[in-house]
C-alpha cells in the first residue's frame, strides 16, 4: 500500500462553509454545418404549417420533423472533444422529455431486486419521462448517456464507486448504461444473499474497462453495524481507509466517493486506538458528542489522501458526490402511503434543506481543500446531485421495493423505500453528468 499521510482536524475548530451559488453558465460551440441544415429545416417546417392540409394531416407531416429537428439539436449541443465549456449541472428543473430515461432492462443487468421497479409491478412508469435540464441558457444542455463516449474516456482504467448504498445505487445504474450498449462480462461478486452487493466487478473487453463497487458506508475502517445488523453501534475508525478498497487502491483510476448518510446516523469514532468522540451514542456510554460534520470531513480527507498517494504518481480523476436525500417526508418507513408523489417538484415547489445543504458544502470544502494538497497528477472533481435528486419524490421504488406488494390487498404496513431510485430512472442522470466530468478537463 502506498504511504499516505493522515492529517487530523481539531473537531473544535470547525467553521461553517459558505455555499457558492456561483452558475458560471455553458458557452458551447456548434458546427457551422449543423446549424445550417437546423435552418434549412426550420424552413421545411415554416413551409408545412403553411401548406400542408390541416388537422391531423398537418400533424402527421410536422410531427416527424419536429422529432428530427429535436435530435439534431441535441446533437449539436454535444459538444465535440476539444472544444468543451464548462457547464454548471447541479442548477436547473426537470423537464418531460417522454422516453428519456428507458434506456436498458434492469432485470437484464442484475441489479439489486428491490430497485428493479418494473419488475416489482410498478404501475406507473412516468417517471422515466424527465430529464434534467441545466440553468442558464438554452445552449447549457446535459446530453443524454453516451455509452460509447464513457468507455473511450476511461479505455483502459478501472472505474470504481466506494460509498454508501447510494453509491451502489449509481454503480449499478452505470453498468446498466453501458452493458446496453456494449458487452461486459462479470468479474467477481461476493457470494451471499446480501453480501453479493457488498462488492462486485464488471469488466467491457472491448475497452478494457472495469467497474467496481466497494460497500463502505464511511468511507474509512468501520466494525458493527455497517457488516452486522445485530450489532447496535459502528465503530469508525477515521485515519484508516477501507479494508477492501485501501488494499486495491493502487489500481483505480477513477473513484467516485458517496457518503453521508450512515455518518447522519452516528457511530463511535477512532483516531488511532483512542475514542475521539461519538455521535448519537447514548448517554451512559459518556462519549463526547462530536456531530457528524467533522467526522465527514475526516472520512473524505483520509479516502482523498490514500488514493492521491496511491500507484507512484499515477494520474487519477477523484470524484466526490454530494448528497442524495430521502422522500418519506414525515412518513413512516412501513407507512405504504410514503413517496407516492408521481411527478417532480416544480422550481420552488421543494427548497433544498438545510442539512443537505450543510453535507453539500463538506464535500465543496473537501474538494477544494484536497486540490490544495494533491499533487498535479490528482484530479478532484464534485458530482452534485443534490439539487437534481431533492426534486424527484416520484422516482424511488416506495413500496414497489417488493415484489406485488398489493398481491392481497393494501396491507396496513409494509416497507416504502423513498431513499434509492428506480433503475432505471433519476440516478442515470447522475453519470450524464459523470460522463460530462471526465469528458471535460481542466
Amino acid at each position: 500500500m502506498g504511504a499516505y499521510q493522515y492529517r487530523p482536524l481539531d473537531p473544535h475548530s470547525h467553521k461553517p462553509s459558505s455555499s457558492s451559488s456561483k452558475n458560471p453558465g455553458c458557452f458551447l460551440s456548434k458546427p457551422a454545418c449543423a446549424w445550417l441544415a437546423c435552418g434549412f429545416l426550420s424552413l421545411a417546417l415554416l413551409h408545412l404549417l403553411c401548406c400542408s392540409p390541416a388537422g391531423n394531416q398537418r400533424a402527421a407531416f410536422v410531427s416527424p420533423l419536429l422529432n428530427y429537428i429535436n435530435n439534431t439539436y441535441s446533437f449539436v449541443s454535444s459538444v465535440p472533444e476539444g472544444v468543451k465549456k464548462s457547464c454548471n449541472y447541479s442548477e436547473g428543473q426537470w423537464v418531460r422529455a417522454p422516453g428519456h430515461a428507458r434506456r436498458y432492462n434492469a432485470t437484464q443487468c442484475d441489479v439489486k431486486e428491490s430497485h428493479d421497479c418494473i419488475r416489482n409491478g410498478r404501475p406507473d412508469t412516468g417517471y422515466l419521462d424527465w430529464r434534467w435540464q441545466p440553468a442558464g441558457p438554452p445552449s447549457c444542455v446535459l446530453p443524454a448517456f453516451d455509452a460509447g463516449a464513457f468507455l473511450s474516456a476511461t479505455r483502459g482504467k478501472h472505474v470504481a464507486f466506494i460509498g454508501d448504498s447510494m453509491a451502489r445505487n449509481q454503480a449499478q445504474s452505470l453498468v446498466c448504461l453501458l452493458s446496453a450498449a456494449f458487452p461486459s462480462r462479470l468479474l467477481h461478486r461476493d457470494e451471499g444473499h446480501q453480501q453479493k452487493h457488498n462488492f462486485w466487478r464488471y469488466a467491457f473487453p472491448a475497452h478494457d474497462v472495469r467497474v467496481s463497487f466497494y460497500w463502505n458506508p464511511f468511507l474509512v475502517r468501520a466494525t458493527g453495524k455497517a457488516e452486522d445488523e445485530s450489532v447496535p453501534y459502528n465503530h469508525v475508525h477515521l485515519d484508516q481507509p477501507g479494508d477492501r478498497w485501501g488494499a486495491d487502491a493502487d489500481t483505480i483510476d477513477v473513484a467516485v466517493l458517496a457518503a453521508g448518510h450512515w455518518l447522519l446516523n452516528g457511530a463511535i469514532y477512532y483516531n488511532g486506538s483512542e475514542v475521539t468522540g461519538a455521535h448519537n451514542a447514548p448517554a451512559e456510554m459518556n462519549y463526547t458528542g462530536i456531530g457528524y460534520t467533522w467526522p465527514l470531513k475526516m472520512v473524505y480527507r483520509t479516502a482523498v489522501e490514500r488514493l492521491s498517494s496511491a500507484g507512484g504518481g499515477r494520474p487519477r480523476t477523484l470524484v466526490l458526490a454530494t448528497f442524495s436525500p430521502a422522500h418519506f417526508d414525515g412518513r413512516p418507513t412501513d407507512s405504504p402511503t410514503a413517496c407516492t408523489k408521481m411527478e417532480p417538484y416544480k422550481e420552488g415547489e421543494k427548497e433544498v434543506d438545510w442539512v443537505c445543504k450543510e453535507v453539500r458544502d463538506i464535500v465543496y470544502g473537501e474538494a477544494e481543500a484536497a486540490r490544495a494538497r494533491s499533487g498535479a497528477a490528482t484530479r478532484i472533481e464534485v458530482l452534485d446531485v443534490t439539487k437534481l435528486a431533492t426534486m424527484r419524490p416520484d422516482g424511488h421504488p416506495g413500496v414497489y421495493m417488493n415484489r406485488d406488494p398489493f398481491k392481497h390487498g393494501v396491507p396496513d404496513k409494509i416497507y416504502s423505500d423513498c431513499l434509492h431510485f428506480c433503475l432505471p430512472g433519476p440516478v442515470d442522470t447522475f453519470n450524464e453528468i459523470l460522463l460530462q466530468i471526465l469528458r471535460n478537463r481542466r
